[in-house]
């Protein structure tokens, strides 16, 4: 029997992937002779791309210190767009044959525009736009009409038409995988979960880098064998993540193996963790509505998240408190990229919103190119205070 998750293969395939997915992508395409897209965000719908045999991958940044980005971004805008288009300008995407974005950020924009123009392997390149007020009762038929256009585009540039079936087809394989990470995500309802956030965030982003069938076949060995895994590691203080593109291996390794206090993250709402997965396509003939559907209805972020009326209303605060309550978490933790006006802008309603369920909170603020060890003492210091108030109750 497997002691550790961290000693099966499937875990070991799935670090393999999140650190190599250049060397991935690269091997994909001259093993498939197909097209390779990176996308800026997760509110792309992949299955469009996928459908037409293009391999969709995120574009993420390498937590490298950088200053190529300069000349093409200002110095407020956040270190994950700095990061992200200096992997491109180094020649790190070199295999991408084009790259998109859903209307997100003006950070983010600024970055893919420059990405799109200045990488010269870029050969197309589509800006899609998105409905920022996804609570309005039009953004579903606007983003309809939005993707049949990203649909056309596809297709006039691939040269081939992108059929129904092959839709269902894209479809049914992304379904299986939102369905299988969300098995994961169950997983850590238990009183001993036997994986952690690194395990988990590993798992969520080497989906957004490979094949999502190969992924598929990977992870349902995973979830088949993991029941049988003895977790080796005391649980401690449940903590939930909040944020945005968090992928830091070392901020995980920092908080849950490397504190004086035991700590575990039982849930990650960002987008690279359940955003990106939750909710799924529901296929009833219309695919191009059901893919819009899916997109504007799924848990949104920040960016998107516009309610008439508090802010208590917004269906993403609403899905914070249901985790909270469903993962038994004892503390929030809010990682706000530098310099997000989306995130931070939440962060004042976040914070009254859980001072009202009485559930402990610490912001950070991330810097993708920083050392995350400064972090240790905070998060410490707040798991301590916990402990002191257990005394007194």
């Amino acid at each position: 029997m497997t002691t550790s998750v961290d000693d099966m293969p499937q875990m070991k395939k799935f670090r393999e992937w999140f650190e190599n997915r250049h060397e991935y992508a690269k091997k994909w395409k001259e093993k498939t002779g197909g097209r390779v897209v990176g996308y800026y965000c997760t509110y792309v719908p992949e299955e469009i791309l996928y459908a037409a045999e293009i391999l969709p991958v995120r574009v993420l940044g390498s937590h490298e210190p950088e200053s190529i980005t300069r000349p093409y971004l200002h110095d407020m805008y956040c270190p994950f767009c700095h990061d992200t288009l200096a992997q491109g300008l180094q020649g790190r995407y070199n295999y991408l044959d084009g790259v998109t974005l859903a209307q997100s950020c003006l950070h983010m924009r600024q970055s893919y525009f420059s990405f799109a123009d200045r990488v010269p392997n870029i050969e197309w390149s589509y800006y899609l736009p998105f409905p920022h007020g996804v609570n309005n009762p039009h953004a579903g038929d606007f983003a309809k009409h939005e993707f049949e256009k990203f649909k056309e585009s596809v297709e006039e540039w691939t040269g081939a038409k992108i059929s129904d079936s092959d839709l269902d087809r894209a479809i049914e394989v992304y379904n299986r995988s939102r369905e299988l990470l969300t098995k994961v995500f169950e997983l850590r309802k238990a009183e001993n979960p036997p994986i952690t956030g690194l395990h988990a965030m590993l798992i969520v982003v080497s989906s957004q880098v490979v094949d999502k069938e190969e992924h598929n076949e990977v992870l349902e060995s995973f979830l088949e064998e993991v029941a049988e895994v003895e977790p080796d590691r005391e649980v401690g203080t449940r903590l939930m993540l909040i944020g945005s593109e968090d992928y830091d291996i070392e901020l995980f390794e920092l908080i849950e193996y490397g504190m004086s206090y035991p700590a575990t993250f039982v849930f990650e709402e960002n987008c690279t963790g359940s955003r990106y997965f939750w909710g799924a396509v529901e296929n009833g003939g219309d695919r191009i509505k059901a893919l819009a559907e899916r997109y504007v209805y799924r848990v949104p972020c920040p960016a998107k998240d516009w309610a008439r009326g508090d802010f208590f209303g917004r269906r993403r605060f609403q899905f914070i408190e249901n985790v909270i309550k469903e993962w038994n978490v004892d503390a929030v933790i809010i990682a706000q990229m530098k310099f997000c006006d989306p995130h931070e802008l939440d962060i004042p309603s976040l914070r009254d919103m859980l001072d009202r369920m009485g559930v402990r909170h610490l912001h950070l603020e991330l810097d993708l190119t920083q050392p995350v060890g400064q972090f240790r003492t905070r998060v410490e210091a707040m798991i301590e205070a916990m402990g002191e108030e257990d005394l007194f109750i």
